[in-house]
Parts: structure tokens; sequence; C-alpha cells
């Protein structure tokens, strides 16, 4: 993995407004100076401008060059970071011409995921990501070693330094989604064991930083790392989670999305994504307080559009309420399902809204209320209903039988009948169980 240092360092911002774009646009410069902070870097001029299309040598016109380059003197900076995806060509003009280090945007998120990833798999992702970016960037240098010289008898054309880099790299690459087809392969595993347990999973996904970790330990008390910056959560994690009278559900927090999120760290983390797309309920988390809601709700559709998860079932869920003032509140469409939850992972208020859309979510239109009258050999059922949290109250027969009163959806009632042997003789009507036991 490319290395990345530890000391802040001091950069220079650059942002134009291409054709396109809106003329004002301080959401997006206050995400870029995010994104430069939680690199580690300290900002110390934002250089703004306006363009047509980019020039094909500089991406920036040469006034605008001679304005970075005294910005860069002046301000003893080591690093120039545009908001922008540069050509390696440019790049390496850039660099040439401001005799300092220059940083696209898609370079400038791979070095914070270089960061933040904690996990084997994270860091082999992120490795993944930052060689194909690299792959296309061996374009500078080695004019020294044009040639790899071997002694007498061995001259001939050789290989250049240049191709040399390129095997090494393509080498790596192949070695590293090696390693991740076999990670893939394990997750792949669990996955056909939560379907087979008929455990549904329960993917929260969202902007980044809009508090995606911060609702996942609430509701599963999972200690998660939290903190106020974009992009703290890397690495997915599931946890179980029993939703009183309707059964148990996989939650599973993934990796932030942000505008523009780079073409490398898709292909990447794709595997990782896949929770996302196989999932059967999207919470889609989004800050209540941000400036730009709507135009974040757009990106995070669009990210989820490119994953493949544009179709799976979601609601959304408005959170940080505490900042707006807003009240706890569910909303619903025309067919009366819901359609977004208001609420506060900080504070609390709310959280029980959520429950009860998860579990309306997870009984389904069709729910079956019911007594069963379990024998002792359907102990295994019993342990089963128990564990699906369908189990309303119980009491013992005076034959020795199990009268349980369920509460479950109907397919978690074919699961059990496919899987367990529920007998439909077993079943009894609520209402008739009811005057049974009124008439004793």
């Amino acid at each position: 993995m490319v290395e990345c240092l530890h000391s802040v360092e001091r950069a220079v911002l650059v942002y134009l407004l291409l054709s396109g774009m809106e003329e004002e646009d301080e959401q997006g410069y206050s995400e870029f100076r995010e994104l430069v902070l939680s690199a580690g870097a300290e900002c110390v001029t934002l250089i703004t401008g306006r363009r047509k299309s980019p020039d094909p040598r500089l991406f920036v016109g040469l006034g605008k060059a001679d304005e970075i380059r005294e910005a860069v003197l002046q301000s003893a900076a080591d690093i120039v970071i545009f908001n922008h995806t540069l050509a390696p060509r440019q790049e390496r003009n850039l660099e040439i011409l401001l005799q300092c280090r220059v940083l696209d945007r898609t370079a400038l998120v791979l070095d914070i995921f270089a960061r933040l990833a904690r996990s084997f798999e994270g860091k082999l992702q992120v490795e993944l990501a930052q060689l194909s970016h690299l792959s296309n960037r061996l374009v500078r240098g080695w004019t020294h070693l044009e040639r790899q010289r071997g002694g007498i008898g061995l001259r001939g054309p050789g290989e250049t330094q240049l191709e040399t880099d390129r095997r090494l790299i393509s080498d790596r690459i192949r070695q590293i989604k090696t390693r991740l087809e076999r990670v893939d392969h394990q997750r792949e595993q669990g996955r056909h064991a939560r379907r087979k347990a008929n455990l549904p999973t329960v993917s929260v996904v969202g902007y980044t930083n809009a508090g995606k970790s911060t609702l996942f330990n609430v509701l599963t008390k999972a200690n998660v790392y939290v903190a106020n910056q974009l992009f703290s959560t890397l690495d997915p994690t599931l946890r179980r989670f029993n939703i009183p009278g309707a059964g148990r559900i996989v939650l599973a927090d993934t990796v932030g999305f942000i505008s523009d999120l780079p073409h490398e760290l898709v292909a990447a983390f794709r595997a990782t994504l896949r929770e996302t797309c196989e999932a059967g309920l999207l919470l889609h988390m989004i800050d209540a307080n941000h400036p730009d809601r709507t135009g974040i709700i757009t990106q995070v559709e669009s990210v989820l559009e490119d994953i493949g998860a544009a179709n799976v079932p979601s609601f959304q869920v408005f959170n940080k309420i505490d900042l707006t003032g807003d009240l706890p509140h569910l909303e619903r469409d025309a067919t009366g399902k819901v359609r977004a939850v208001w609420l506060s992972s900080i504070s609390g208020a709310g959280i029980e809204l959520l429950i009860a859309a998860l579990s309306e979510w997870l009984l389904g239109d069709n729910t079956v209320h019911c007594w069963l009258c379990l024998p002792p050999e359907a102990a295994r059922l019993r342990a089963r209903l128990f564990d699906l949290g369908a189990v309303i109250s119980e009491q013992d027969d005076v034959t020795g039988d199990w009268l349980i009163e369920i509460k479950t959806s109907h397919d978690n009632l074919n699961f059990l009948k496919r899987y367990y042997g529920l007998r439909v003789e077993w079943m009894k009507s609520i209402f008739a169980m009811q005057f049974c036991r009124f008439k004793s």
C-alpha cells in the first residue's frame, strides 16, 4: 500500500466552477475542506475560479496557474489539491510549474481511505484502488534508467523501467484480487447461512457523517468507531438485532457515500457493497440539519444506482432532529406504508418509531396471530419461535404440551413449516383458544 505521511502538510486548495455547476456552491466548498481536513492537511488558501471546460494542458488557464504558484510561494505550501479529477499529463505539468506535489480529488479520497482502513479486507480494498489509480499514472521520471543493461552477450532491447513497474503493479493487483475473492467467498457463506436461517438483512446506507454508526450502536449495543469526520467507518459491521414481537434481523453498517465517489473505490469495494445490494431493506440515513439535504439525497440515490441497489426496498431516516427542532414522527405514503422516520440517534428521540417501522416491514401486510399447541417432541420448534421473537405468551397444558401465543409473518410461518415440521393441526385460532381458556 502507498504509505501516507503523518506530518501536517500545508495545502493550497483549488476549486473551479465548470460549465453545468452551480454559480455558488458553498456546500461543495465545505465538503472539499472536510475531505482535506480528514486527510490530515492544513488548509492555507482556497483558490476559486470559473471555466467553461478544463484546459487540456494544465486543467486551469495560465493566469490561474500563476495565481496558484504565487499562493504556494507566499504560504510555503507543501501540496496543491484540486477538487477535480486530473489527467496524468495535467498533474505532471502542474507539478513542474508549481514545484510541489499536486493531488486530485480521487487521490485525496484514496489517501483518506488508506489512513482509516483498519481491517485486513479494508486495507486490501484500499490498496487495490490505489494501485488501479497509480497504474495509469506511471508517466514520469526514470529517464536515467531508460534501459536495463546486461553484461557482454546480454545486450538487447531489454525492458524499460516503466514496463517493469507496470508489470509489478499488475502482479500485485492480481494477488490482491485473489485474496479478496477468498474474503468474498467467506462473506457469501455468511449470507447463505443467514438466508437458510431466514434472517433478513437491513443495511444502513447514506451520505458520510450522517450518523449511521451512531444509530447502529444505539440499536445493537455495538462499539463501532464513531467520529465527527468523513469516512469514520470503512469496514462493514454486521450484528443481530431482535425486534420484539416481530423477530430477528441482521443490521449492517456500511461505508458512507460522497459526491463523485471514485470509480476505483466502487470497483475495489464491490464485495463490501454487496451487503447493500443483497439486503432486504435499506435504511437511507439523512442528516436533517444538512444545508443541501435534497442534493445529498440525490447523490446517494445515484451511488445506489451505480452499485445495483436502486431497486432494493428502502425508507428514509432523517437523523439529527435535535439540531433542527423537529419532533419525532413517521411519514407514510398514499398506501399507508412507512416512507420516512424522523429521529435523533444521539438523544434517542424517535428510536421507538424506527423499531415500530422495522417491525411493520418485517411482519408484512399479512400477520399471523394464533396459538400453538406443541407436543414435547417439538422442542426445537419452540426454541426457534423464541429465537425469532415471535412468542407473546406461553403456558403449560395439563397434558404436558406447550400452549404458545405467537405473532409473526406468513414468511416466517412458511419457514417454520418447511424446516421445523410445524403442523397445521397444532395451530389454533386466537379467538378459539381465548374461548377455551375462558370456558375452563
